[in-house]
This record gives C-alpha cells, sequence and structure tokens, in this order.
C-alpha cells in the first residue's frame, strides 16, 4: 500500500500526459500519440524535475509498465506471427549488428576513443540503447562517465528518428511491414522503436515491436563475446566475475511476451477481452514514453562532449541505411 501512494502522484500525471497525447495523436495521426507523450514530457521536465514526489512514479512506469505494456501485446498476437517476424527481420539484423560493431570499431579508432565508450554505443546503436548499455557495461567494466556519454549519444539519435522515421517511410512508399522492419532493425531504444512505429500505423507499430524484442535477444552473444574481448584487452574480466546478473542479460518480459502470444495462439483469449488488452498496452506505452519525456533533462546533453556524439551519429545513420539498404536487396521493399 505504501508503494502504492508514493507511485501514485508520478503515475496520475503519466496517465494525464497519456489522455491528451492519445486524443492529440487521434487528430495527427502523422505524428501519433506516442510522440506527443514523448516531447510533452521533454518540454514539461524543468517545471516539474525538482519535485522529488514525481520521481517514484516516473521510474515505475518508464521501465515497469513500459515492460508490462510489451507483454500485454503479446496477448494480442499469435506465436507463428512472431516465429514468421523473426524468419523475416534475422537477414537484416545480421548485416545491422554486423554494421553497428564494425564500424563503431573502424570509427572509434579514426577519433582515438576508448574502447569501451566505442563499444557502448555500438551496442546501443545495433541492439537496443540503454539495455543493452546497461547489460553490456559491467562486463567490460566501462566508468560511469562511458556509460551517460554512451546513453546520451544513442538517444540523441533516436529523438531524431522519431521525428523523421514516419516523413521518410511515408515519402518511400513503405509498407506497414516494410517499415516496421526498418524501425525495429535500425531505431534504437524501444521506447523510440514503439513511438517511431505506432507513429506511422498501428500494423507497424505491433510489427516494430516485434523485431525490437526478436533483435534484443542479441544481448545473449553480444555480452559473452565481449567478456572474452575485455579480458584479451585487460586480461582480468571473465563472465564468472562481472557483476551480470542473468536478468539483465536476458530480460524477463520477453519470456512472458512469448507466453502471451502462446496462450492467445491456442484460443484463449476470448476477442472482446483481447480488443481491450491490446488498448491498454498502446495506452501504458504511451503513458512509458510521457514518464520517460519527463525524466529527460535536455540540458544535460550538453555536458556529453562532441566526439561521442559524433559516432553515435555516424553508426545510427550507417544502421539506418544498412537496414533499409538490406530489405531493397532482399526484396521487402
Amino acid at each position: 500500500m505504501e508503494a502504492i501512494i508514493k507511485n501514485l502522484p508520478g503515475v496520475f500525471t503519466c496517465i494525464v500526459i497519456a489522455v491528451l497525447s492519445s486524443h492529440l495523436g487521434g487528430q495527427i495521426p502523422l505524428i501519433g500519440g506516442p510522440v506527443f507523450a514523448l516531447f510533452s514530457g521533454i518540454i514539461l521536465n524543468p517545471f516539474i524535475k525538482s519535485d522529488k514526489r514525481l520521481s517514484p512514479g516516473l521510474d515505475f512506469t518508464s521501465k515497469r509498465l513500459l515492460k508490462f505494456a510489451i507483454i500485454l501485446l503479446g496477448f494480442s498476437l499469435s506465436i507463428g506471427h512472431i516465429l514468421e517476424v523473426g524468419k523475416i527481420s534475422l537477414a537484416v539484423m545480421v548485416f545491422t549488428l554486423a554494421a553497428s560493431f564494425g564500424f563503431g570499431h573502424l570509427f572509434g579508432r579514426l577519433f582515438k576513443m576508448n574502447w569501451k565508450l566505442s563499444s557502448l554505443i555500438s551496442a546501443g546503436t545495433g541492439i537496443c540503447g540503454g539495455s543493452a548499455i546497461a547489460a553490456l557495461s559491467p562486463v567490460i567494466e566501462a566508468d560511469d562517465s562511458d556509460i551517460t556519454y554512451a546513453i546520451t549519444a544513442t538517444f540523441i539519435f533516436d529523438i531524431a528518428m522519431i521525428l523523421l522515421f514516419p516523413i521518410m517511410g511515408s515519402r518511400l512508399g513503405l509498407s506497414d511491414l516494410a517499415y516496421g522492419l526498418w524501425t525495429g532493425t535500425a531505431v534504437n531504444d524501444t521506447s523510440s522503436v514503439v513511438a517511431a512505429g505506432y507513429a506511422y500505423s498501428n500494423a507497424a507499430g505491433e510489427f516494430a515491436t516485434i523485431v525490437k524484442l526478436t533483435r534484443t535477444l542479441s544481448i545473449i552473444p553480444t555480452v559473452v563475446i565481449f567478456s572474452y574481448i575485455a579480458q584479451r584487452q585487460e586480461n582480468k574480466i571473465t563472465l564468472k566475475n562481472a557483476n551480470t546478473s542473468i536478468k539483465s542479460i536476458f530480460p524477463y518480459f520477453i519470456i512472458f511476451f512469448i507466453l502471451a502470444a502462446v496462450i492467445n495462439s491456442i484460443g484463449l483469449i476470448p476477442p472482446q477481452v483481447g480488443s481491450i488488452i491490446t488498448k491498454s498496452s498502446k495506452f501504458f506505452m504511451i503513458m512509458a514514453l510521457g514518464a520517460i519525456g519527463l525524466k529527460t533533462d535536455i540540458r544535460e546533453v550538453k555536458n556529453s562532449g562532441l566526439v561521442p556524439m559524433l559516432h553515435g551519429f555516424i553508426i545510427s545513420a550507417i544502421v539506418v541505411i544498412v537496414s533499409l539498404g538490406v530489405q531493397v536487396l532482399l526484396g521487402q521493399v
């Protein structure tokens, strides 16, 4: 009960933003409710960041509620759909991951960057933004400043992609499937994928989210590989003594997401209930994006320096081009 009361101010604030953003998103579908929520939060951040009463609720909404919303999304999907998406997206993901880490290493050496910072930016860009950075950082014993730089670098480009992807997708005449695959493999953070995907269409948003969750699984081999690289670099880090939990390597909500899809696949969810769950999932996602915006102080970006920003921009741009290029070669576009 105490936790509920503690979270209530922040959660209620996110509900208000989500209601208004959902309405605005309905009026301007090209932008969509998720984008309105994210940027409404960023605009309001200077006015609410000193109010510590909101912090617990914002943390709860931006982290736990977003994962819960993704789990609920599983109840509207079939396991066959998920496997089909994985099959379609696998080739694109292989190329985007190779491009992210390959060019990340190349430009990191060119810019004479710390290899740990360069690797964190590549992981954030190629896999899943802050989640990948958080999972990889203890394995390579990255400094706090490296983690901050990496998250900021990937975040800035995410903001640009949320705005530009729906516009570019429309100009290119991409189908919902092609756009969802592009967004799911090229946009970094899960919340940004959700925002950019649903700004195009509901179908594109669902597809992009599934692709993104499939892409998140690459955290596992990445952590193993970088544990070996770190051991070679500094001859002291191993998976055994690295401070990394199974939970951080393999996000639990992906398992529940798949279980939800299995339950729906065998027909245990009535259509009316499924419709309510789907709408609830989208609303919770909008709430979570509002919370993320409220927690983001855009002025702190100035403290991150130019080189990590430039590195993140270049790698993100390369991944965007490679993702779309592979689709063209495979005849998806």
